[in-house]
C-alpha cells in the first residue's frame, strides 16, 4: 500500500513539467556533485605529478587534465584533409548529397518528433497509449549518436585528443536540457511555433557569446536579430491554432520552456565553439565526448526515477512507436554527421542557407500534415524571419569578402 502511494506521488510530480524538471535535475546532481569533488581533489592533490603509466592513471589524467601533445600536428592534418576535400572535383555532387541528407534527416526528424509527443499510439489489441517521457527520447538519440561517433573514431585516423574530458559535461548537460525542452514544449505549443522559436534564437546566442567568449558583433547582426524577433512575434500573434478552451497557464508554460530551450542551446553552441578554439579537436571527437556524458546523465536519471522499464515496455507494446523512435534516433545521429561534413567541406555560410531552407520546409510540412492554421499576419511574420536570416547570411559573406580584399591589399603593400 505504501509502495503504491509512493508511486502515485512520483507520478503526480512528474506529470507536470516543473516537477519532471526538478526530479531530472536532482538525478543529474548525483553525477555532477561527486564529479565536482573528484576533480577538485585530483587537482588539489597534484595527482598529475605522481601519476603512473597504468591505464587508470592515464584515464584520470585524461579526464581531469587532458593531453597537451601533438596539437600542432593534429591541426595541420585536419586542415590538409579539409583542403583536400575542397580541392576535389566532385564538390557539386557533395553539395547535393549534403543538401539532400540534411533535408531528409531533419525533416523526417521534425515530423516524427511532433508525432511522438502529440499523437496516440494503438497496437493490434486495440489498446491506446500516449508517450510522455521526453528524457527517454533524448537518451535513445544520444546512444545512437555516441555509438556512430565511437565506431567512426575507432576506424579512422584522428589527431590526438587534448581537451580534459570533463569539460564535455557542461555542453552535454545543456544539450540534454535543450533537447528535453524541445520535446516538452510540443505538449504546449505547435511544431511551427517551435520552429520559429529556433529561428529566433540568434539573440540569446549572441548574448551567450558575449558572456562566454567575449565576442563582438557587427551592427547588421543586431538589426537582423531584432527583425527575426519581430517576425516571431507576428507569427505568434497571427497564429489561430489556440482554441477557446486553452488557458493562459498553457501559453505561459510553452513560453517558459521555449525560453529555456533557447538559453541552453545558446550555451551549448558557444561552449563547444570555445572548446574547438582552445583544443582543436575534430567534430567527431566533440560528438563522441558530448554524447558520452549525455548517455551517462540520462541513463542515471531514467534508472533512478524508475522510468526506464515503463518506457521500454511502451516501446515494445506499441510496435509503431518502436519504429518511430528508432527512425528518430537514426535521423538525429545522421543529421549530426551531415552537419559536420557540410561545415568542414563548404563552410558555415552554405550550411546556414541549407538549414534555413529546412526550417521553411518543416513549417510547411507540419501545417500540411497536422492542419496548423496560420493567418496572413503569421505568414508575413514567417516571411520577415527568413528574409532577415538570408540578410544575415549575405552580410556575413560580404563582410568576409571585404576583409579578404583588405588583407590582400595590405600584403601587396608590404
Amino acid at each position: 500500500m505504501n509502495r503504491m502511494s509512493e508511486q502515485d506521488v512520483m507520478s503526480s510530480i512528474t506529470n507536470s513539467w516543473v516537477g519532471s524538471l526538478a526530479v531530472n535535475l536532482l538525478c543529474y546532481s548525483t553525477i555532477f556533485v561527486p564529479g565536482y569533488f573528484f576533480i577538485h581533489f585530483v587537482k588539489k592533490s597534484k595527482y598529475i605529478d605522481r601519476a603512473g603509466s597504468s591505464c587508470i592513471s592515464k584515464a584520470i589524467v585524461s579526464f581531469v587534465y587532458g593531453h597537451g601533445y601533438d596539437r600542432i600536428a593534429g591541426e595541420e592534418n585536419t586542415q590538409s584533409k579539409i583542403a583536400g576535400a575542397k580541392s576535389s572535383n566532385n564538390n557539386c555532387v557533395q553539395l547535393i548529397f549534403c543538401f539532400v541528407g540534411l533535408q531528409v534527416s531533419y525533416l523526417t526528424w521534425g515530423v516524427l518528433q511532433e508525432k511522438v509527443m502529440t499523437k496516440e499510439y494503438q497496437n493490434a489489441d486495440g489498446s491506446v497509449g500516449h508517450f510522455k517521457d521526453s528524457q527517454f527520447l533524448v537518451f535513445v538519440n544520444r546512444v545512437l549518436a555516441f555509438s556512430l561517433a565511437a565506431v567512426y573514431l575507432g576506424f579512422s585516423r584522428q589527431p590526438r585528443h587534448t581537451a580534459p574530458i570533463y569539460k564535455y559535461s557542461y555542453c552535454s548537460f545543456s544539450n540534454i536540457m535543450s533537447s528535453w525542452c524541445q520535446y516538452e514544449a510540443l505538449k504546449y505549443v505547435s511544431f511551427p511555433t517551435q520552429v520559429l522559436a529556433k529561428a529566433s534564437k540568434i539573440i540569446p546566442t549572441m548574448i551567450m557569446g558575449k558572456i562566454i567568449g567575449k565576442k563582438k558583433y557587427e551592427y547588421f547582426e543586431y538589426v537582423t536579430a531584432i527583425l527575426i524577433s519581430a517576425g516571431m512575434t507576428m507569427f505568434l500573434l497571427g497564429s489561430t491554432e489556440s482554441k477557446s478552451g486553452s488557458d493562459n497557464s498553457t501559453t505561459i508554460s510553452g513560453v517558459i520552456i521555449l525560453a529555456g530551450y533557447m538559453a541552453f542551446d545558446a550555451f551549448t553552441s558557444n561552449w563547444q565553439g570555445e572548446l574547438f578554439s582552445q583544443h582543436k579537436m575534430t567534430s567527431l571527437q566533440m560528438m563522441c565526448g558530448v554524447n558520452l556524458f549525455s548517455c551517462l546523465l540520462t541513463v542515471t536519471s531514467l534508472t533512478q526515477q524508475g522510468s526506464f522499464g515503463p518506457s521500454l515496455s511502451f516501446m515494445f507494446t506499441y510496435p509503431t512507436f518502436f519504429w518511430d523512435c528508432l527512425i528518430l534516433a537514426v535521423c538525429s545521429a545522421s543529421g549530426q554527421l551531415f552537419i559536420f561534413h557540410t561545415i568542414a567541406v563548404f563552410g558555415p555560410v552554405v550550411f546556414v542557407i541549407i538549414m534555413t531552407i529546412r526550417q521553411g520546409l518543416a513549417i510547411l510540412l507540419s501545417c500540411i500534415l497536422y492542419s496548423h492554421p496560420v493567418t496572413v499576419l503569421g505568414i508575413l511574420g514567417i516571411i520577415l524571419v527568413f528574409i532577415a536570416i538570408f540578410m544575415r547570411v549575405y552580410c556575413n559573406h560580404r563582410l568576409k569578402q571585404l576583409q579578404q580584399r583588405r588583407a590582400a591589399v595590405d600584403t601587396a603593400k608590404v
